[in-house]
């Protein structure tokens, strides 16, 4: 297969990170016989401080132009002030929206050698294995938004918003997954007090009935979920969100992998848009450019373009297969290593499993 793949390296440790998975997508290639070409393009607060723009037309066309988009992280604290009209996030919104990605997968899958890391027993672990499909393009972050003034000062408004249709298609593709898994699906929403949670709520519940009747179907609130998401991990099998609810779950399981460094997502859009791969972690200006950044959430994102872009089943099994052994062997960086524990750095992880591959 011949495919090429738009690059955003993005800010803070997005270059890093972005490298190693080019490097193990460069094995996958050599060891199936695929041939692979990149091109990188900018987005975040490096496209701003060459072009003033967050999101150029170029990168744009340069994504539309691939089969898939595999992006590092954006943002960092020289462009935090929050009063300018230009930030690194409106990049990545821009991109979301631009390519119609409203399906964001987010699986979530404890490795034994991490276990450690986290605050629970392994036993608490044992069989969680869930993935959380948050809608991307709707609700508050993309609605509008004001400042005005007001007696008390100012007043702020964001919209949420969502239509039947934006619901339907993210429920549908929750189904679709949830079919091809253990037949759960969760849908968390806010329905004793948002009128778009009551939309949110309707929808799912006609499209499973009507759509998916062999598929068990449970509704939970946000603020329920939020609990039951640390204190009874393997009761969730797909769940299903909006955009903004979607956001915060999926940080807060990353406790139930040991560090938010290690899991992946997949951005997709409707048949023939190319997917957006990046994994959920920011940009952590903190270690940018001390080779110590954790790249497995990226590399997995990796392995999910393969799967769902290239639709190469055996080679992201493959992938994830050498990052599993990788982590086990304790080949890690110091965000996941337990106590005690030599750590390692960026390129030796990817090396790592690219010698795995």
């Amino acid at each position: 297969m011949k495919a090429h793949i738009a690059v955003l390296p993005g800010d803070g440790v997005g270059p890093e990170v972005t490298q190693q998975a080019i490097r193990v997508l460069d094995a996958v290639a050599k060891r199936y016989n695929h041939q692979f070409t990149y091109t990188e393009a900018l987005i975040g607060g490096a496209a701003i401080d060459a072009t003033g723009n967050a999101l150029p037309d170029a990168t744009v066309d340069i994504c539309r132009q691939s089969n898939a988009v595999l992006l590092g992280a954006v943002g960092g604290p020289k462009w935090d002030d929050p009063l300018v009209k230009v930030r690194p996030e409106q990049g990545l919104l821009g991109i979301r929206k631009t390519l119609g990605l409203f399906l964001n997968l987010r699986p979530v899958r404890p490795h034994a050698a991490l276990v450690p890391r986290t605050p629970f027993k392994p036993e608490h672990l044992d069989g969680v294995d869930l993935v959380i499909v948050r809608e991307l393009t709707g609700g508050a972050y993309f609605g509008d938004k004001a400042t005005e003034s007001h007696a008390s000062g100012e007043r702020s408004t964001d919209v949420c918003a969502y239509t039947t249709e934006e619901v339907e298609r993210v429920t549908r593709a929750a189904g679709r997954i949830a079919a091809q898994r253990n037949g759960r699906v969760t849908s968390i929403d806010k329905a004793n007090v948002l009128e778009t949670s009551r939309l949110w709520r309707r929808t799912v519940t006609r499209v499973m009935r009507d759509e998916f009747p062999d598929i068990q179907v449970e509704h939970m609130l946000v603020d329920t979920a939020a609990m039951q998401l640390v204190m009874s991990p393997r009761n969730f099998d797909v769940i299903v969100t909006e955009n903004m609810f979607g956001d915060i779950l999926t940080d807060e399981a990353a406790v139930l992998a040991g560090s938010i460094g290690v899991l992946p997502s997949a951005s997709l859009g409707a048949n023939g848009t190319p997917g957006l791969y990046e994994p959920i972690h920011g940009s952590a200006p903190q270690i940018a450019g001390k080779g110590s950044a954790n790249p497995v959430g990226t590399i997995l994102s990796a392995a999910l373009l393969l799967r769902h872009s290239l639709g190469l089943e055996e080679e992201a099994r493959a992938v994830e297969s050498a990052v599993a052994a990788v982590i086990a062997d304790g080949v890690v960086t110091a965000d996941a290593a337990v106590a005690g524990a030599r750590a390692v750095g960026t390129e030796e992880v990817g090396s790592a499993v690219v010698q795995r591959i």
